[in-house]
């Protein structure tokens, strides 16, 4: 993974070609806070994040926590209606 590149605002995908559910909003040595939308804030290790590449944040879904995981499924929820 590419460390270097990752930095705030960032917008962050389950998966390549997808829409993005939030954006990096602090980085620390051992984890990434993202915002998700309808959720907020959490927590991702940074051993979830696949990729960061052409200015955006990939993650190993199956790496976080269910918790989490309802969170990502949700976050465009309001939007479906």
């Amino acid at each position: 993974m590419a460390n270097d590149k990752l930095k705030p605002e960032l917008p962050v995908f389950a998966h390549d070609g997808e829409v993005a559910f939030g954006a990096v909003r602090e980085i620390h040595k051992d984890e990434v806070v993202v915002y998700i939308e309808n959720t907020g804030d959490v927590r991702i290790p940074r051993s979830a994040i696949a990729d960061v590449h052409f200015d955006k944040v990939l993650l190993q879904v199956d790496k976080l926590d269910e918790r989490t995981q309802a969170a990502i499924q949700r976050a465009h929820a309001s939007e479906d209606r």
